[in-house]
């Protein structure tokens, strides 16, 4: 792949901008998004999401737009005219669910709404969103080819490669993470695996068709998900039984193939969201899928047992629980990261005002205002904002401000300090 490949990003949230940077140091790239505050910041050499530092991403900004001089380097632009003459587009959009749990694929509608607008012919149209086998082909394309009149596998081509982004990890970043891809012919499929393996260091796997890409992605969080259910069912087993846990799978993890999994809230928009979407692809065929549900609906169960666990250790403390007040750190999705789309702290936290606790939330990482937006929880990101004492304090998140943080001066004598990721030195009680 040489460097007249023109490449149009489409949505720069946490998947896309990693991606964009990265491909900025080889190639020409427009980076689009309809949300012109965020355009705003990256074009000041700002990423909010925390995703790529700003000495990674300002080198590859340029002022114009690079496909005028087919020049190396990256702009973002909120303006589709600019993305026009692109000839690979990359859709990075979020796949969420409904309240219902249902698959969500208007945003995915919508970008491929987009890219139709300006799609000519010779394009490649790669997909990253993870999505259920088929969505590609027989969701995306269609609209592409209503939107730009043209016909699929003659006019334009279309690709997969899910993204394999991790929120918040500063070593295993994008170029160091094999990606999967896949081409809607065996040419295509070469193309686009050539276009990435030019640029990811640990390389690349091409996959037979793109509904086998597009499997393969939805069942790493899948399995992720069931083998967290099943520490979790043993956390809830061992609670009654009054054994740790954490001692537990200590002892069982000296065997050399045991898989060293950890109980604990699954949120984010990833392993808590991708399970739903192979489940309703196999019940369209004909299929309930009994183990995957069972063990979102016991994952989703984890935020209201916490509460419950914390409300039973202060009753055993002898803590007055009527109108207690409750310190809980952490809001995010996962640690040491500010992303918190389907955080299961918020669960937590709901929970423990269901018990008429007054529950204050201090977390350094996230945006009070988007929390506030998201979940109608008020948040702090300041520890001088905390001017009393708590008759609980509930980890939730394993950030690590967290870690060494002296809890003895935000505590009563007697109170109760409950950690639900198990990295605490002192507490009366763990996950």
């Amino acid at each position: 792949m040489d460097i007249q490949n023109k490449i149009g990003i489409i949505g720069l949230g946490y998947v896309g901008l990693p991606l964009a940077r990265l491909f900025a140091t080889k190639y020409s790239v427009v980076g689009f998004d309809i949300n012109q505050n965020r355009i705003a910041e990256l074009n000041n050499g700002k990423d909010s999401t925390l995703e790529v530092e700003d000495d990674i991403l300002q080198p590859v900004l340029v002022k114009e737009n690079p496909f005028l001089s087919s020049s190396k380097g990256l702009y973002c632009s909120s303006n589709l005219e600019d993305i026009k003459q692109a000839n690979i587009y990359i859709v990075t959009v979020p796949t969420p669910v409904d309240r219902h749990n249902r698959p969500d694929l208007t945003p995915l509608y919508k970008a491929s709404e987009t890219v139709g607008k300006v799609l000519k012919k010779g394009d490649i149209v790669i997909y990253e969103s993870t999505v259920y086998p088929g969505v590609t082909e027989e969701e995306c394309i269609p609209v592409l080819e209503q939107v730009s009149g043209l016909k699929f596998n003659e006019d334009f081509f279309a690709g997969y490669s899910p993204e394999r982004i991790n929120p918040g990890d500063k070593e295993r970043t994008v170029e160091k993470i094999l990606k999967v891809t896949s081409g809607s012919t065996q040419e295509i499929g070469k193309k686009v695996d050539d276009l990435y393996k030019s640029v990811i260091t640990a390389g690349t796997h091409l996959a037979p068709t793109i509904k086998v890409a597009e499997a393969s992605k939805v069942i790493e969080n899948s399995q992720r998900d069931i083998n967290i259910a099943f520490v979790n069912e043993l956390a809830k087993i061992f609670n009654l039984l009054g054994i740790d846990t954490h001692a537990v799978l200590e002892a069982a993890g000296t065997k050399w193939n045991f898989l060293k999994f950890r109980p604990g809230l699954v949120g984010g928009h990833c392993i808590g969201v991708d399970p739903f979407y192979l489940a309703q692809k196999a019940q369209d065929v004909g299929y309930y899928s009994e183990l995957i549900l069972t063990a979102r609906r016991l994952n989703d169960s984890m935020g209201s047992f916490v509460a419950s666990q914390v409300v039973k250790t202060m009753i055993k403390k002898g803590v007055n629980i009527n109108g207690a007040k409750i310190l809980n750190l952490g809001i995010t999705f996962k640690e040491n990261c500010p992303d918190v789309r389907n955080t299961k702290a918020a669960d937590v936290i709901k929970s423990l005002e269901d018990y008429s606790f007054e529950v204050t939330t201090y977390d350094p990482w996230a945006d009070p205002k988007e929390v506030e937006h998201e979940y109608g929880i008020r948040s702090i990101m300041s520890l001088s904002e905390i001017k009393e004492q708590f008759d609980a304090i509930v980890l939730t998140v394993a950030h690590q401000e967290f870690i060494d943080l002296d809890l003895s001066q935000y505590l009563k004598d007697g109170g109760v300090v409950y950690d639900v990721k198990g990295i605490l030195k002192e507490c009366d009680n763990r996950l």
